[in-house]
């Protein structure tokens, strides 16, 4: 529920504070005095678009705040988007500030925020119906996002499987459209990891040949090499180790009488395992050293057919394993997107999803237009329509959006022996606005025990903004008791010019005008007790104060506060649209 709506430098209100309580509230005034300037500030702190022709004269900056009673399906939101504090868990303040240049900020608890976030919140805040309301009920979509709110209809998994159908067709347009190309580029592809294939080349490949090539092509002067050093260590009749050995017995022979010849004793030591060593290792390669001429003739020709290919392809021959794992993938790719049977099989499995989706979402349609047409048919007998039929024309596409299968249209007949035609049609102004009227209160009222589901937040306030222009007599009468009736389960604010409605009111604000030559003018609101509210239902009825109308303005007051004796509207379950700031 709103509390309070703070602004300053708003348009032609200097400061102003306005409080607010439960029940049913009305704003009047003289015409231009600004009465719906709250409603169009209260837009603004729920995101509604504003710019700097809102900022008052000479002033840096708008500043509107609006403080609600925090509902509890918000807050779950404010947790998450770091907003919730103690404060928060009863209170919630949105503020928003434009600039004289038209740049925006916005607050939501305190905490900078962005628009979005505080049309977020608005949407489990207020509800609200302006006075051209009847304008977007001649739109399709508007029609289909009535009648599936008074269905509670999840449309969400029917846009997705639309996208996936989408999708999945234009994949399939684009595999068939490029076929041609891509066969080519499958066809080169495949050719070479062909001719790649024939070698088989792995990735380390290269390196072991060339090292195996080198040893073969070298293995005679490597024999000959290992021998001569065999033969230098422990072979031949003064070898190393023969020398080595004739040193170490010298100085083992005297070294316990000069104990400094141990080291070089040490070193001798060392060298004869050193020399040992180097003897085995050698024999042991000249056992298993072998010139192999066959073995180099094949490393010959594998190296050329190695070097040929990477020739042909331009690539350096150590790469030329990798680049053909790569085409591989390539050709694995290209095979799986040219696959125009398997990219079909996903299109046809898409659209089969889409078209049941859409069967259940037309099925849940088709179940909730009648009912949503009996209750607004219903509220129309009490605003001066008697005998007028109100329909939901559903009829079938040719082709499938993705909204569904079906177009929606409202019809109306408006008096008894009428066909129904498109609401688009109905010539008369006042018509309109009445049926607008009927529809937001049917699908704003709320029954008793009704389950409002936990997916779809409930607004506990609900404005009409001159919703009942073109409405009078008995029929505005009418008006002010459903919206009283309406306050008794939700906040209502109503700004109107009919005395009827303003006289059901439980709050009476009166907007007027202020200021002199030498000031500007200035909006001001003001909360009025029960002999100001004598004098402005008079004004309203146009008698100047005249004593027949402060006489009739008293009659009409304590009629308002007598227990209802009128028919009630059918009751819709939807929750109504908020209609946003432009």
């Amino acid at each position: 529920m709103l509390r309070v709506l703070s602004l300053k430098d708003f348009v032609i209100v200097r400061a102003l504070e306005v409080d607010f309580t439960s029940g049913f509230s009305v704003l009047t005034g003289e015409t231009g005095a600004g009465k719906s300037i709250l409603i169009d500030a209260l837009q603004l702190a729920l995101g509604g678009r504003g710019d700097a022709i809102v900022v008052r004269e000479g002033a840096a900056r708008a500043d509107i705040a609006a403080a609600f009673d925090t509902p509890a399906s918000l807050q779950p939101w404010l947790n998450e988007a770091g907003f919730a504090d103690e404060e928060s868990r009863h209170t919630l303040l949105l503020r928003r500030s434009i600039d004289a240049q038209g740049r925006s900020r916005a607050w939501v608890n305190g905490v900078s925020a962005t628009v979005t976030q505080l049309r977020e919140a608005a949407d489990h805040l207020v509800d609200i119906h302006g006075q051209h309301a009847w304008q977007s009920l001649t739109r399709p979509a508007a029609v289909r996002a009535l009648v599936d709110e008074h269905g509670r209809i999840n449309t969400s998994a029917l846009g997705g499987a639309w996208q996936r159908w989408q999708d999945a067709q234009r994949a399939l347009a684009l595999a068939t459209s490029q076929a041609g190309a891509r066969e080519r580029e499958r066809e080169r592809l495949a050719w070479q990891v062909g001719e790649v294939g024939k070698l088989g080349p792995s990735t380390d490949e290269w390196r072991e040949l060339n090292d195996e090539h080198k040893r073969l092509s070298n293995a005679q002067a490597l024999m000959g090499a290992a021998q001569t050093a065999s033969d230098a260590i422990a072979e031949a009749d003064d070898n190393a180790g023969t020398l080595v050995d004739r040193a170490a017995d010298a100085i083992a022979d005297v070294v316990d009488a000069d104990p400094r010849l141990q080291p070089a004793l040490d070193v001798l030591r060392s060298a004869q395992a050193q020399l040992s060593d180097a003897a085995h290792t050698l024999r042991g390669y000249l056992q298993h050293a072998d010139l192999d001429p066959r073995r180099l003739a094949t490393l010959d020709e594998r190296l050329a057919t190695w070097m040929s290919l990477a020739r042909r392809f331009k690539l350096p021959p150590a790469e030329l394993a990798q680049a053909m794992a790569t085409w591989q993938a390539e050709l694995a790719a290209l095979d799986a997107s040219t696959d125009v049977d398997a990219l079909a099989r996903a299109a046809k499995e898409a659209e089969k999803s889409f078209r049941d989706e859409a069967k259940r979402v037309s099925k849940a349609r088709h179940a909730s237009a009648p009912k949503l047409a009996q209750a607004v048919s219903d509220a129309m007998q009490q605003l001066g329509m008697a005998g007028g039929r109100f329909e939901i024309k559903l009829e079938a596409l040719a082709e499938p959006q993705s909204f569904g299968l079906e177009s929606a249209e409202f019809l109306v007949a408006g008096h008894a022996g009428s066909s129904p035609k498109p609401l688009a049609k109905v010539a008369s102004g006042g018509e309109l606005s009445r049926l607008a009227l009927a529809i937001a209160v049917t699908t704003s009222q709320r029954a008793p025990g009704q389950d409002t589901g936990p997916a779809e937040p409930s607004a506990g306030t609900l404005i009409f903004d001159e919703i009942d222009s073109g409405v009078g007599g008995a029929v505005a009468d009418t008006v002010g008791q459903l919206m009283r009736k309406l306050g008794q389960d939700r906040q209502v604010l109503a700004v109107t010019h009919l005395a009827q409605v303003a006289a059901c009111a439980d709050h009476h604000y009166v907007v007027s005008k202020g200021g002199t030559a030498a000031a500007s003018t200035e909006s001001r609101v003001s909360l009025i007790d029960d002999a100001a509210r004598v004098t402005e239902v008079a004004r309203m009825l146009g008698g100047d104060g005249l004593a027949t109308s402060q006489a009739h303005a008293t009659q009409m007051l304590a009629h308002a506060k007598a227990p209802a004796t009128r028919g009630t509207i059918a009751t819709g379950s939807a929750k109504p649209k908020r209609r946003r700031a432009s």
